[in-house]
């Protein structure tokens, strides 16, 4: 029987050990952490569950092909609850606009905030659905390992006039800031700037329509344990709390790992779902392979990071939905302190998560969960305090801005609260400067640009996750999986 490793619990790496494990490769998951989720890590505090992140689940169908391949249902392991309204944008100014894929009150949303932009819009989603066709149904789970097949996807990214932003195409076909806002904001959830993400992303737009949004019964974190539960029922082994320290290899091939408890094991092949710096420079630093691709990747642009907020507070809010974003009033300003500039400003744009409300179990009863996340520049750009006082200002100045916009008394009423900065995405993910989505989505680092599935050099040593093709977010990394998948059993065969 052939055999594999994967490095990394994350979604990607247990949706690849899934997929390897069903078609009979006898694969072991080995994660760092104490528990399996990568970004989806959580925390029990209190009485209250907290879910590292991410939070929002979109396109269910390409989570239910995982228990298809053994003829079970996602239903047997995760209660998928439906979301609504998907969002709830806020501005400074009062104005609410509750995104959802209900057309006619949606419509009805526009008409109140943008009466002449509803032929635009209706533009912007016939262009979303055919980058959603082309770059997602046709493109999002296949590998691009060489310019070639960059060269033949060519055609259709030209189409749709790739090389803009998804900023400007919503301002191509709407006139409104804030509709303009409320079209481009969803590439933040993917590390993307939207003024310089490759309008391709427009396509997110769709994929939430189609499918939804969705929240795990228990949490994201449920969504993880569904995972570790339908692999180890497939025979597949997960140890954790035990880091990778070295891929092993012989010439250009890998042979297997060993870890910091000095166990090691032999693979025919082995994938990392781990950062891709960590990976090339340190799991692989004693390899010629490793120090060149960790060289190239330091000339790279990398996503930023987050700085989150968890709390649990006293009473219920069924008027605040499940998930908020509260703009700040700069849109472009802030991105460019963000993107460009490393400078962490005084004002915010905000995603609150309140998962309470749709499932009462993540607080104990007559008690709410959130948490807010504030897009910040990563590790290499902002160079401040994270770890002393101000990182525990910036916590105090954005939970004020939670109150000015929702709960005037929220500080009366926090019973628990933490936070998750840079530096923690550093030490705990091994992520890169901290970034929180790897490398940024921009078109020159997109498909064959971004890092392949499989390395070019060692040809049994493999990719998923964040910084493969095709990115960021549950979708994009579980699209990455079968990538990934495809490959290995191609070459295991």
């Amino acid at each position: 029987m052939k055999t594999a490793i994967v490095i990394g619990a994350g979604f990607g790496g247990l949706a690849l050990g899934i997929r390897l494990q069903s078609a009979g490769i006898q694969t072991t998951i080995v994660e760092a952490r104490d528990k399996a989720g990568g970004r989806g890590y959580h925390w029990n505090r209190q009485g209250f569950t907290f879910d590292a992140g991410p939070t929002v689940i979109t396109d269910p169908p390409c989570l239910e092909e995982l228990w298809a391949l053994s003829g079970s249902k996602i239903a047997d392991d995760v209660d998928l609850m439906p979301v609504k309204p998907f969002y709830r944008l806020n501005w400074p100014d009062g104005t609410n606009y509750d995104y959802a894929n209900d057309e006619e009150a949606l419509r009805e949303e526009i008409r109140k905030i943008a009466p002449d932009d509803l032929d635009g819009y209706e533009k912007f989603q016939e262009y979303s659905r055919g980058v959603e066709r082309e770059g997602y149904q046709k493109l999002g789970s296949v590998a691009f390992l060489s310019i070639l097949s960059m060269l033949k996807a060519a055609p259709a990214l030209a189409r749709y006039q790739a090389w803009r932003s998804v900023y400007s195409i919503a301002s191509k076909y709407v006139k409104n800031d804030k509709l303009r806002q409320a079209l481009s904001f969803q590439t933040l959830l993917v590390g993307g700037n939207p003024m310089t993400t490759s309008s391709i992303y427009a396509l997110i737009h769709t994929i939430e329509k189609r499918g939804g949004v969705w929240f795990a019964r228990g949490g994201t974190n449920k969504l993880v344990s569904g995972m570790v539960a339908l692999f180890e029922r497939l025979g597949g082994t997960l140890r954790l709390n035990d880091p990778v320290e070295e891929i092993e290899m012989q010439g250009n091939r890998a042979t297997g790992v060993r870890t910091a408890s000095g166990w090691q094991q032999s693979a025919d092949a082995v994938a990392t779902n781990g950062d891709l710096m960590h990976s090339y420079a340190k799991l692989l630093g004693n390899h010629p392979r490793g120090k060149s691709a960790a060289k190239s990747l330091k000339r790279k642009r990398w996503s930023p990071s987050l700085f989150v907020v968890h709390f649990g507070v006293k009473g219920t809010f069924p008027e605040i939905p499940h998930h908020m974003i509260l703009f700040g009033p700069r849109y472009k300003g802030l991105l460019d302190d963000i993107y460009k500039n490393g400078r962490v400003p005084e004002d915010f744009s905000l995603y609150l998560h309140h998962p309470s409300v749709t499932d009462a179990s993540m607080a104990p009863e007559g008690y709410s969960t959130f948490y807010v996340l504030a897009p910040v520049a990563h590790l290499g750009k902002a160079k401040v305090d994270w770890d002393g006082d101000f990182g525990k200002q910036f916590a105090e100045n954005i939970l004020e801005e939670v109150a000015q916009r929702l709960m005037p008394d929220l500080k009366e009423r926090i019973v628990t609260q933490f936070h998750y900065a840079p530096t923690d995405f550093g030490r705990d993910l091994s992520a890169n400067l901290g970034s929180a989505f790897s490398l940024e989505p921009v078109l020159w680092q997109s498909a064959w640009f971004r890092a392949h599935n499989r390395d070019d050099v060692i040809d049994n040593l493999y990719f998923v996750g964040a910084g493969t093709h095709p990115g960021a977010g549950i979708p994009g990394v579980v699209g990455s999986a079968k990538a990934t998948a495809a490959l290995m059993l191609e070459d295991l065969a």
